[in-house]
């Protein structure tokens, strides 16, 4: 018997054979997904141990009753005698490769592919539903003349081909059948309604592959001579296929008529419900209404904490796992109703907690393995957990020999398996993680769902909390964890709630951002499981939806050679020429809604109205039913064969009306998390049609569509600039002649020289009326909103007050500015803001101007705080990858030199600041830690920010408003500056020896004194008392400071450990800290 492990890339080997390469080289990036078998007997665990675990169990029976508290609520009388129906929210589809059920199925015996849907019921209780019958298969256009006769030969070629591929496979017959059906392939406008097609059913998932590779190698056929084919539906994951079939959509609801499932005779899940029934006995619920509804699931959000040693990240082949902190959540619920923390060794008690502490290691991994058994999570949640936390912890009970501890799934004795993975796309880039089944359980990683919803500067889950739920956690370094750890049970403690923090944080935000909800409505949408959400990239989802779509109507989908992006690009979208300005005068903007889908709505533009060029001769179509699109290529109109594409964009369109409509409807607040979902999963999708015809590496991309789509775009933009010219003119009666300024992929901006916000407003809305009317429906131009004043730099950047009412503006709106730029430093940021809020708001342009030659002379008299000029950069590659040298690698490698544990590593983002070095250093050599920056009292180099930093952003906001701007702001006075010496310790002035000088008047000392110069010696008293003031002072700021950072680890009572470099007050902290002690040395010259 054999378990199929979730789709996942195969495993490198070192030396892939030939066959491997070829295999390798024909699947793209998004595609390497493929079914794997994977035989159970390697998982399950031998005789031997289960006698050391059997006594390991009465050991820790006392530990066991601790946990009973926490299972999940006992089945009801119903559910025991099997007489009432199983219905329950699935949450994960997998296959396992097992016996065929000889009740279900007496007709057929052997290996076959069994289905296991994992799900909770209303009441909360666990399923596992085996499922049986379902087998995979894909097609072949049948060639012409081929009789059952040539059927059946053709049949017997393939099973001997399919023999010789599969040599040490114990099934007894490899092609299942072979059916004659008619079908149609998606591709093309086709006259004829079907074809015959031939249908191939197998016997095991993975064989769908080799026999493609089979009919793509060629086939030796009677009469027919050497044949290939090209295959049909051959590329879709098993799981997926059995979905599209049974109409299943991921997180529906899913129920199984009583009489219709068998109790397994040995159960092989630890779920409360597991049961066989046939695949043509499920019923899927559409999610509507009842159905729409969450189940109660288990969200379990963990974290643990690793001692490493001094200078190095922890590893699991050294570093023991001290603490597991966990907390665990009912769908639905806002408080966690299991807070626990796993220590080794004791630890004092927290409020609210349930403490465990341990003796050895050994203990705390298996409680914590145990733990997973009583609780059985349904989703698992964390930060950093599938790179880190689960890896780690599966590897260091592999380090400390403890064979029973990686049972984590729901499925007995299967143990978990880490694989190394890297996932890309285009959308989200090239992201390298581990990947760790845990069968029957969703992982959901809030760091890679942060890096694929949000752009941020940086991901750390301090600043995301900072950014999301306004509230941070001291970030202890994981090199002082093993102090906290070797002293007493109250550092512990200190360890356990910085611990707990880390389980909190995860789930607040799960709950604040409602991505449950999201992700289960966007699964519903989209058709594809959840755990595909997270694991894949865009392309599934739409062609899930195309899949389900085309079997309504009889299509099938061309399993397309993958040619990479050889085919070439099409032209993008259109911008209209910029005329930059600052507008004192209301500027309407006219919107498309929707345009991408409504033009592909409006002109049916799909693979099955796109007629051939040769077709186009020869079919003689009549020209009003057929479309020609601005970039040459011809599709049908609807009357003649309608679209697939644009019926699927109809759907999810009117469909995200209707969540619209509701959600204004509705009152609960549960409800509504659904519907906002739902609506924003529906608009993604239908967004995301567009791409997928243009993705080049994709599975179905047709550059036709795509190219159609923006000519179609870019002739509409320029449509409405014309129409808005011509029309509102003084001519025409209006009192002015309106221009249009500016026009993006999907917005048009228009001045139509009226002084007043409403009367803008009223032009917009007739304007947007009026051209809408001269568009194929269901093209629409709106208009939405009026900006005033409106300050435009260039294409894709501008900035103004956004009005939506008459009144009052809504907001201030901002585009490609520096603002939102992640890798500037925050200085350009708040400068930006305050700027554009000046100009903008107060309407002060005087003000602003003033405000920005302050801000420049401050930072030249080195008066400006150091947490405003740190610069983040993303580590993507290591130092040897990049072309060219840049100053975040080239920090990064000399922070290795320095101490490997706190270097950055790949995929972190990286803080510095520039610093003054000897004069033609490159900016590379010039960056630096900005810790280490503070405690060597390193200057920084202001003359680089000036530069490189502040003055493009700057001058782009201010040369449309003043004549020359650049002269106004970069000189004159206030651009005078203080030198500070470098300080250098090498060479001659490591033999110089520093005199003091005079406190008062900086003269040197002779040898006598030690504070002051005899001049200076009246004025003793006075310069006294300065210095004291000034000590006290600073460490009035510094005790500001650093109460603030106790606040934030909740304690007043203990030294602050916090050292997050994304803190603003970690860097004044550091800096008040070191003034307050020169200060102090100052003071400690006056010897009285």
């Amino acid at each position: 018997m054999s378990s199929g492990g979730r789709k996942r890339p195969a495993p490198p080997t070192s030396h892939p054979s030939p066959a491997t390469q070829a295999k390798t080289q024909a699947l793209s990036q998004e595609d390497d997904f493929v079914d794997e078998d994977v035989f159970l007997n390697e998982t399950l665990i031998t005789e031997d141990e289960e006698s050391l675990i059997l006594h390991d169990i009465e050991e820790r029976q006392a530990l066991a009753n601790r946990l009973s508290k926490w299972t999940r609520p006992p089945l009801s009388s119903d559910y025991v005698s099997q007489s009432c129906s199983v219905l329950f929210q699935q949450l994960e589809i997998d296959y396992v490769i097992g016996e065929s059920h000889k009740e279900l199925m007496p007709n057929s015996s052997g290996p076959a592919a069994i289905i296991r849907i994992f799900g909770v019921t209303k009441e909360g209780h666990s399923v596992c539903c085996n499922v049986h019958g379902f087998e995979p298969y894909f097609y072949i256009s049948c060639p012409p003349g081929m009789g059952p006769d040539d059927i059946s030969h053709f049949h017997q070629t393939l099973e001997g081909r399919m023999r010789e591929a599969n040599r040490n496979s114990n099934v007894g017959k490899f092609v299942r059948r072979i059916e004659l059906v008619q079908r149609r392939s998606i591709m093309y406008y086709q006259q004829s309604s079907s074809h015959p097609f031939l249908k191939i059913v197998v016997a095991l998932p993975t064989m769908v592959a080799s026999c493609r590779g089979i009919l793509d190698r060629g086939i030796q056929l009677n009469g027919l001579g050497m044949k290939s084919f090209m295959t049909y539906e051959s590329n879709v994951l098993f799981a997926l296929r059995f979905m599209i079939d049974c109409n299943i959509v991921g997180g529906n609801w899913i129920e199984i008529p009583a009489g219709k499932y068998k109790k397994t005779a040995r159960s092989l899940s630890n779920c409360q419900l597991e049961f066989d029934c046939l695949y043509s006995e499920l019923i899927s619920h559409a999610p509507e209404g009842e159905y729409s509804k969450m189940a109660p699931f288990r969200i379990l959000s963990f974290d643990i904490e690793c001692a490493g040693r001094k200078g190095h990240f922890p590893e699991p082949t050294h570093d023991p796992v001290i603490q597991i902190a966990n907390l665990v959540t009912l769908q639905g619920e806002d408080q966690p109703f299991i807070r626990n923390v796993m220590t080794l060794n004791s630890c004092s008690p927290i409020v609210g907690v349930d403490v465990m502490s341990f003796d050895t290691e050994r203990e705390v991994l298996l409680a914590w393995r145990d733990f997973i058994h009583e609780v059985d999570p349904d989703i698992i949640i964390g930060y950093n957990i599938c790179k880190f936390d689960l890896p780690y912890l599966i590897e260091r009970a592999q380090a400390l020999k403890i064979a029973e501890f990686p049972i984590l799934g729901r499925i007995r004795n299967s143990r978990v398996r880490v694989k190394d993975t890297t996932f890309s796309s285009r959308q989200y880039g090239t992201r390298e993680s581990k990947e760790v089944a845990v069968e029957g359980r969703v992982q959901f990683d809030l760091l890679q769902v942060m890096q694929r919803d949000y752009k941020l500067s940086s991901y750390s889950l301090n600043s995301v909390s900072a950014h999301f739920l306004s509230e941070q956690k001291e970030d202890v370094h994981h090199s002082i964890i093993s102090d906290l750890q070797n002293g007493n049970a109250e550092t512990r403690r200190r360890l356990a709630v910085y611990c707990l923090k880390d389980a909190y944080l995860p789930q607040r935000l799960l709950d604040k951002l409602m991505f449950i909800y999201n992700y289960v409505e966007m699964a519903r949408v989209t058709g594809v499981p959840i755990s595909f959400l997270l694991a894949r990239g865009q392309s599934i989802k739409v062609l899930s939806q195309l899949l389900r779509k085309a079997k309504q109507k009889n299509l099938v989908l061309p399993n397309v050679k993958q040619a990479g992006s050889e085919q070439g690009t099409y032209e993008g979208a259109t911008v209209l020429e910029a005329r930059a300005g600052f507008y004192e005068k209301p500027i309407a903007t006219l919107d498309f809604a929707s345009l991408y889908p409504s033009i592909m709505m409006a002109y049916n533009l799909c693979y099955c109205t796109l007629v051939t060029p040769e077709d186009v001769r020869k079919l003689n179509l009549p020209p009003e039913s057929v479309n020609k699109t601005p970039s040459g290529e011809t599709f049908v109109k609807s009357n003649l064969q309608k679209g697939i594409l644009p019926e699927i964009l109809e759907e999810l369109l009117a469909a995200r009306k209707r969540a619209k409509a509701d959600l204004k409807e509705a009152k609960d607040p549960l409800e509504k998390a659904v519907l906002d979902g739902r609506q924003l999963a529906l608009k993604i999708s239908a967004n995301s049609v567009y791409g997928f015809t243009g993705a080049t590496i994709g599975q179905l991309p047709c550059l036709e569509i795509s190219s159609s789509v923006t000519s179609y775009g870019r002739q509409m933009i320029e449509h409405t600039k014309k129409l808005v010219e011509d029309k509102f003119t003084t001519l025409n009666g209006y009192e002015h002649t309106a221009e249009v300024i500016y026009g993006d992929t999907d917005s048009v901006m228009v001045q139509f020289g009226v002084s007043t916000v409403e009367e803008a407003m009223n032009l917009g809305r007739e304007a947007a009326d009026y051209i809408s009317g001269t568009f194929t429906k269901p093209i629409k131009l709106e208009f939405e909103k009026v900006y005033f004043p409106y300050l435009l730099i260039s294409k894709k950047r501008y900035a103004g007050l956004f009005w939506t009412k008459p009144d009052n503006f809504d907001k201030m709106d901002t585009k490609g500015i520096e603002t939102v730029r992640r890798d500037n430093c925050l200085l350009v940021k708040n400068l930006v803001n305050d700027c554009l809020h000046k100009i903008l708001i107060d309407r002060d342009i005087p003000g602003a101007v003033q405000y920005v030659k302050n801000a420049i002379s401050d930072l030249l008299m080195n008066r400006m705080d150091l947490s405003l000029l740190v610069i983040t950069k993303g580590l993507t590659k290591t130092g040897d990858d990049y072309e060219v040298k840049a100053a975040h690698v080239e920090l990064a490698e000399r922070m290795r030199k320095r101490d490997a544990a706190t270097a950055p590593n790949v995929g972190d983002r990286v803080p510095y600041v520039i610093i003054k070095a000897a004069k033609g250093a490159k900016a590379y050599e010039r960056s630096e830690d900005p810790i280490y920056v503070l405690e060597n009292n390193i200057p920084i180099d202001p003359q680089y920010y000036l530069e490189n930093q502040i003055s493009k952003p700057i001058l782009r906001i201010f040369e449309p408003i003043l004549k020359n701007a650049s002269k106004e702001l970069l000189h004159g006075s206030h651009t005078r500056s203080i030198s500070i010496s470098t300080p250098s310790n090498s060479g001659i002035m490591k033999f110089a020896k520093k005199q003091l000088t005079c406190i008062g008047c900086k003269a040197l000392l002779s040898k006598g004194n030690h504070t002051l110069c005899s001049h200076c010696k009246g004025r003793e008293a006075e310069l006294y008392c300065k210095t004291v003031t000034h000590v006290s002072e600073l460490e009035m700021l510094f005790g500001r400071l650093w109460t603030q950072c106790q606040e934030c680890q909740g304690s007043l009572h203990q030294d602050v450990l916090c050292t997050s470099r994304d803190c603003p007050i970690f860097y004044r902290r550091k800096k008040a800290q070191k003034d307050m002690a020169e200060a102090k040395l100052q003071l400690d010259r006056w010897n009285f």
